[in-house]
């Protein structure tokens, strides 16, 4: 028998979330959805959290169909005083931060109503959320807020669109540093555009979809599904020491 034993190798760190509990905001259509289904799939009890009842009800409804744990929170995430009043204390260990909302407008056709529904809701939303759920995780604990490649760079008639997503950038490095400590990572995932019911009226407008795909080296538009990966990726021990960073599924546009 030969005396020499086997050279150890490194294991691959799993990528399931069996036995953990994930909440998704904004779940009941487009990335949200797309989030929830990938979190399920690889194993996670998924609350989905949507103001629309009915249709968070019918997803839930197709999750459990399929054997994946599901349940559905009507909720509008912009009301502090009624997360705070669902969440705390709840154990969670997968935080997707996805509600959001867009005006593209020019500049100066921005007004303080815009502003404040953008903001309260891709920011302030997201902010204290955050806040709520990071009080009861534990090590291991995940947070991944959906940005976009607009929080890192400019495009016309989306300044208001930009500056939200800049800030949910800069409070997803802020975060990862205040709760690494706690074992918590926090990072963003920021697709490029997507057709979703938020974006398909935007592709009406005549040469829209044109301009767009120029500046994606891959050549074509995102799929829901082609941020599925980086969600379950990032909310899994296989990203067991990714925090702070933002994931960029965007073609290649913030390449160039």
């Amino acid at each position: 028998m030969s005396r020499h034993q086997a050279m150890p190798l490194p294991s691959m760190p799993s990528a399931r979330l069996d036995g953990r509990r994930a909440l998704v905001t904004g779940a009941s259509k487009g990335l949200g959805l797309a989030a929830a289904c990938a979190l399920a799939e690889a194993g996670a009890n998924v609350t989905l959290v949507a103001r629309d009842g009915d249709a968070l009800n019918a997803v839930v409804l197709a999750l459990r169909e399929t054997g994946h744990q599901a349940q559905a929170m009507a909720l509008d995430v912009s009301d502090i005083d009624a997360v705070r009043e669902a969440f705390t204390g709840e154990a969670t260990d997968i935080l997707v931060n996805n509600a959001g909302t867009n005006r593209p407008k020019p500049l100066g056709d921005i007004r303080g109503a815009d502003y404040d529904a953008v903001m309260n809701l891709n920011v302030r939303a997201a902010y204290f959320l955050a806040q709520v759920i990071s009080e009861s995780m534990t090590d291991g604990g995940s947070i991944i807020n959906m940005s976009s490649q607009m929080g890192h760079v400019g495009a016309a008639n989306r300044t208001l669109y930009c500056a939200s997503k800049a800030a949910m950038e800069g409070m997803t490095r802020a975060m990862a540093v205040e709760l690494g400590p706690r074992g918590i990572r926090v990072n963003s995932v920021c697709p490029t555009f997507i057709e979703t019911p938020m974006t398909r009226p935007f592709f009406d407008r005549p040469g829209f979809r044109e301009e767009v795909l120029a500046k994606i080296p891959l050549g074509r538009l995102g799929r829901v599904e082609d941020i599925m990966g980086p969600v379950a990726f990032l909310a899994s021990d296989a990203a067991a020491l990714v925090t702070g960073s933002a994931l960029m599924v965007d073609g290649g546009w913030t390449a160039q």
